[in-house]
């Protein structure tokens, strides 16, 4: 069993990244394959509406200078998707939402091809907005027809500063569970 988690913040090292690895750290512990993709700060464009995914039908985007289609093949070869992004202006980032609108099409002209994966989202936060920002990532699972795991609150951590989310108790325990949940899902769709 393999997740894979697309980090949305352009900061790397962020609070972000800190969310995704508690998460994962979870899933590692119980013998499932786990890989990050950086997406926040790369070269990732939103969708044109050329629909020519929905013409060719080969699971990729007719946009091909960009990080999409290899995004696109991660989270085929998948059983599980993660997405992080730290909360600008109530909502996910620029690239975060390029990722949900690309790939969401992408699936959609393909059958729904994320159809009865493992879908997760985290936010990092400083004060407010991260619900909406959850919101808009879990629309790409529900959208595709994914499975998605609850934790023991919403997927934030609240923190400004890199390294801040760590000291957020609950945020730490919520990434936690929330990567025994999907661990436990994971084994009994895939084990």
């Amino acid at each position: 069993m393999k997740v894979v988690a697309f980090n949305g913040s352009p900061h790397k090292e962020g609070n972000t990244s800190i969310l995704i690895n508690l998460v994962l750290g979870e899933l590692t512990k119980e013998g499932i394959e786990t890989e990050v993709v950086q997406v926040g700060g790369k070269k990732i464009k939103g969708c044109i509406a050329c629909f020519k995914c929905v013409q060719n039908k080969d699971q990729r985007c007719a946009v091909d200078n960009d990080i999409l289609n290899g995004c696109v093949e991660k989270m085929l070869d998948a059983d599980g998707i993660l997405l992080g992004s730290p909360v600008y202006f109530t909502d996910v980032t620029a690239e975060m939402k390029a990722l949900i609108d690309r790939s969401g099409l992408v699936g959609m002209a393909n059958g729904y091809m994320y159809k009865r994966k493992v879908g997760a989202a985290v936010a990092a936060v400083r004060r407010a907005g991260s619900v909406r920002t959850l919101d808009t990532m879990n629309h790409l699972f529900l959208y595709h027809q994914m499975i998605v795991p609850g934790s023991s609150y919403w997927n934030m951590g609240i923190g400004m500063m890199p390294g801040e989310v760590e000291k957020d108790e609950e945020g730490v325990q919520t990434m936690k569970t929330l990567g025994q949940n999907m661990a436990w899902l994971l084994k009994k769709l895939y084990g």
